[in-house]
């Protein structure tokens, strides 16, 4: 069930940050940390309408990855997944990081188990 959810500044593009390439790599290191089955992984990427990057020059950028995973993990094996997360995303972007300012960023949410009992009406 985990979620990569990647945002990134809308002055760049796609193709500068080759997403496709990102979220396979992302996917590939969090089914790699032993932690997370592939067929559970869902990952998507957002360019931003509008941002305000540190002190507001329209040349800052930023990525920014989520992830969302449910409980059952310790927190350990969490923060080391999410150092090689973080990794695999500073790696991707170094390239383009030689040519201009990208703040860079990963979260990982544990989300809390909430039970529905759903009924048809």
């Amino acid at each position: 069930m985990p979620h990569l959810i990647v945002e990134y500044a809308n002055n760049l593009t796609e193709e500068d940050i080759n997403i496709p390439v990102l979220l396979k790599s992302l996917c590939d290191t969090a089914v790699a940390t032993g932690l997370f089955p592939e067929t559970g992984l869902r990952a998507r990427a957002y360019r931003a309408d509008h941002q305000y990057v540190g002190t507001g020059n329209p040349d800052n950028s930023f990525v920014h990855v989520a992830m969302n995973v449910g409980k059952g993990r310790e927190l350990l094996e969490r923060q080391n997944a999410g150092q090689r997360l973080f990794d695999t995303l500073k790696e991707h972007m170094a390239p383009l990081m030689t040519q201009q300012k990208i703040a860079l960023s990963f979260e990982m949410r544990e989300l809390a188990e909430v039970k529905f009992n759903y009924k048809n009406t």
